[in-house]
């Protein structure tokens, strides 16, 4: 059994990592193996039986492959069509969740029933609009969301929800594609929305005509929701938006969205992320409860006992009530496992069988991903099976008794350790204090916590809730406590796949019972993760990454042992921001500790927006920036220059120029202060140059000029490659810029389907008029630059640097490409 789950399993992950959907004619190749296995089963030839094992191996490797196979192309199947992106359409459907408040507005998933085009109704045959799509609301008057740039508190909402759950609304939206930033090591939101089922996202708009239809839609989805969104604004109203009210919102009904980023952060740091939602441990605690009051009451009655003895019956009334919970939950991978896992045990109690606890894993592990063959990209589900995997292989083995305190220890012990290869390939750091932290706050969130806010969230009692959150602030201020410890967490470059597997292997030596021979040589097996370090840049060499950070730019320029990056995108609200989604994982991902310089090029929101978060993360010695002195009051320890044209450094062999602002540009425009900076490495250029436009273009042409006449020869602003002025608006890229560049290749920064219509057909017309070479960001992702020697390149008189489009490099099958 359990080898059949795995391979089933495995064959579920393979398909979610191919770049197109395989063709349907191979769905076959299971059901000719299964004709091969039954034809040779009867047969007793020498090694039939190993013939036979492999041959169910197979089969269930191509079952999982192509059971999410079928389903991708039903689901992918289900996508808007482009020509109906950023369109006004009349729609007609259910709000199906509970509302997510947003700092200006409001999110929640829609069901569309009905699609109305041109005041005519239309089915959703002739026009294609997705049956699962995400709206966002802002209102014009929203007063009511206060918004702020740098705390990360909770977000007090005065204002009345406009849509609740289970309403049935008539409204005009603007819909577009599951579109994502993709870069190296970071999130793939497209990934996460074709796993969710939502194919479509978009705004409703304010000024057009809003109409609820109905009051409440009766479907069991939706009260279920309903159910939530009580609890959730049950749990609001007793807590009064306190700093932890998200917390305990996440623990009764599995709601994160009101955790703040640093409470997050710190969850991190100490390693009890996996405490502060709801997690197997709560269910299988709440089970336990529901199964032994159960017993307890069913006994006191005889005539129920000669009906159905009391351990089927709590039994039943503990499955019950984990149904019940993992439901309110929102059917969360963690929750289902634990729920699958409960009910084959429920199963085994009732028939009076014994059943090992890997087989029940592996059931659970097939029950997941049977009924959802995307889970498998979830971390969530590997941390959460791996987790109870390690345990069970811990304790397995084990001769006599155990103390419970010893038991505890070891569970901390072996948790750790053998978590600690998938934690470092998975988000490339592991929690030092772990163990400390987990040991107090798993008793006090599960067996306190929980617990309380649950009868407070059900129950007219409001006490409960009062003394669940107080017994919450002790925990939070623990482990803030223990987060100023001198070494909390282990961070590191993303080691190579192979690594984890004989780290995995190395984990599973060393916990091996007491007895066996050289236990501690597991240890070696973390030795590759550990050492093998990403490949070193050469001398008078350099590696350029353009993220993708939607509208803005943020571009890190890696040297033989220099760091820097330049402009740190934008800040969408006071939870999420570029440097927190893609600047900083990026940078962890490729090893990087510190930043040598970090240069701001001016003060717009799209450059500076993952400011703060950048520096509060990562060590930065020095700053150069265009912007006021003011805003960097709150780091008086940060070495800050201005930018000012002539300034000159080399870092290993590499040229860095400033090339603008003059030291007469008090008077511009903030997009025409903006830094430019030009990088030359022995083989290549690049040219940054923030948001100028046309005037700051003219000024720095004028001095490349005067420049000439100083030194009785020309100063060339040419260059290899370009980062586009102002993410190619037409006020920006002049013919005299463009043309004294002469850009092999240039990129713009942008986001997709941005409301300011970037870049601007003309300036891509100037840039194709001299033969550049054109990537842009939302098209392509990422765009990697390495600046490498090659003499065969230069010889062959081909441009000096090495291109990677990171959309098309790391591209999966939900993932759309562009021409």
């Amino acid at each position: 059994m359990i080898h059949i789950a795995l391979a089933f399993v495995f064959g579920a992950f393979c398909l979610q990592q191919q770049s197109v959907l395989p063709e349907f004619y191979w769905v076959f190749l299971p059901v000719f193996s299964v004709g091969t296995y039954s034809a040779i089963h009867h047969s007793r030839f020498f090694g039939a039986c190993y013939v036979r094992l492999s041959l169910v191996i197979l089969s269930s490797f191509m079952l999982g492959f192509f059971w999410a196979a079928i389903h991708a192309d039903i689901r992918m199947s289900d996508a808007l069509p482009s020509e109906l992106q950023n369109k006004p359409i009349t729609l007609i459907g259910v709000v199906a969740s509970s509302v997510e408040h947003l700092e200006r507005g409001e999110r929640f998933r829609f069901d569309v029933e009905q699609v109305l085009l041109d005041n005519e109704q239309e089915s959703l045959e002739k026009i294609r609009v997705p049956r699962h799509i995400s709206l966002s609301y802002y209102p014009a008057d929203s007063q009511g969301f206060h918004a702020t740039a740098i705390s990360s508190k909770p977000i007090s909402i005065s204002k009345v929800t406009k849509f609740k759950v289970g309403e049935r609304w008539q409204l005009v939206a603007k819909l577009k594609r599951p579109h994502g930033t993709q870069n190296p090591h970071g999130y793939d939101f497209e990934a996460w929305a074709l796993a969710e089922n939502i194919r479509a996202t978009g705004t409703i708009k304010t000024k057009a005509q809003h109409h609820k239809l109905h009051s409440f839609v009766w479907r069991p989805q939706y009260a279920i929701e309903y159910l939530r969104e009580s609890v959730k604004q049950r749990i609001a109203n007793v807590l009064q938006n306190r700093p932890y009210t998200g917390i305990v919102q996440a623990l009764v009904m599995g709601d994160d969205a009101s955790i703040t980023a640093d409470d997050w952060q710190l969850f991190l740091r100490t390693g009890t992320t996996h405490l502060m939602s709801i997690s197997g441990l709560h269910i299988t605690m709440l089970s336990g409860l529901a199964f032994l009051l159960s017993a307890f009451l069913w006994r006191r009655y005889p005539k129920l006992v000669r009906m159905l003895p009391a351990r089927k019956a709590a039994t039943l009334a503990g499955v019950i009530i984990a149904l019940v919970y993992v439901l309110l939950a929102g059917f969360a991978v963690p929750a289902q496992r634990t729920l699958y896992m409960l009910l084959v045990f429920a199963v085994a109690l009732w028939s009076g069988r014994q059943v090992p606890i890997s087989r029940v894993l592996a059931l659970a592990l097939l029950a997941v991903v049977v009924l959802d063959p995307w889970a498998v990209l979830s971390a969530g589900f590997w941390l959460s099976f791996t987790a109870v995997a390690v345990l069970a292989y811990a304790f397995a083995g084990r001769v006599g008794q155990t103390h419970w305190l010893k038991a505890a220890l070891y569970s901390q012990w072996a948790v750790t350790l053998g978590m600690l290869p998938l934690l470092l390939f998975m988000f490339h750091q592991a929690s030092v204090i772990s163990p400390v932290a987990n040991a107090f706050a798993i008793p006090l969130i599960s067996f306190l916590v929980t617990p309380l806010a649950l009868m407070g969230s059900f129950l007219p009692m409001d006490v409960f809730l009062e003394l669940a959150y107080f017994a919450l602030e002790i925990c939070m201020q623990t482990l803030t406590w223990l987060n100023h410890a001198p070494t909390v967490v282990w961070q590191q470059h993303a080691p190579p796949a192979w690594t984890m597997l004989l780290a995995a292997f190395g984990m599973a030596w060393l916990l091996l019972p007491s007895g066996f021979p050289l236990r501690s040589l597991g240890l070696l097996g973390l030795l590759p993760m550990f050492l093998l370090l990403p490949n070193r840049i050469a001398e008078g060499d350099m590696k350029v990454a353009i993220l993708d950070v939607g509208q803005g730019l943020s571009v890190v320029i890696r040297t033989a042992s220099h760091n820097l990056v330049y402009d740190t995108g934008s800040k969408s609200s006071a939870q999420s921001d570029a440097a927190k989604r893609v600047i900083l994982p990026y940078l962890l991902g490729e090893g990087v500790e510190k930043l040598d310089m970090l240069m701001i090029s001016h003060d717009d929101n799209d450059h500076t927006g993952g400011m703060n978060m950048l520096l509060a993360n990562i060590p930065v010695l020095e700053m150069r920036s265009s912007m006021d002195p003011t805003r960097i009051e709150a780091y008086p320890q940060l070495d800050h220059q201005h930018c000012e044209a002539g300034q000159h450094w080399v870092w290993d062999g590499v040229y860095f120029d400033v090339l603008h602002p003059q030291k007469d540009a008090a008077n511009m425009s903030d997009n025409n202060r903006s830094c430019v900076l030009r990088v030359r490495s022995r083989v290549g250029s690049l040219l940054l140059t923030g948001d100028i436009e046309k005037l700051a273009e003219q000024q720095i042409l004028m001095r490349a000029t005067a420049m000439s006449s100083e030194v009785a020869g020309e100063v060339s602003l040419k260059t290899d490659v370009i980062v586009a002025p102002h993410h190619g608006s037409k006020t920006s890229s002049s013919d005299a810029f463009v043309s004294a560049t002469a850009p092999h290749l240039v990129v713009f920064s942008n986001g997709y389907l941005n409301r300011f219509r970037h870049p601007n057909a003309h300036v891509l017309s100037r840039y194709d008029a001299i033969g550049s070479k054109v990537v842009r960001s939302d098209y392509d992702g990422a765009i990697l630059l390495e600046f490498i020697s090659d003499q065969s390149n230069r010889l062959n008189q081909k441009p000096g640097y090495q291109m990677t489009r990171w959309r098309q490099y790391d591209q999966r099958y939900w993932h759309d490409l562009y021409e």
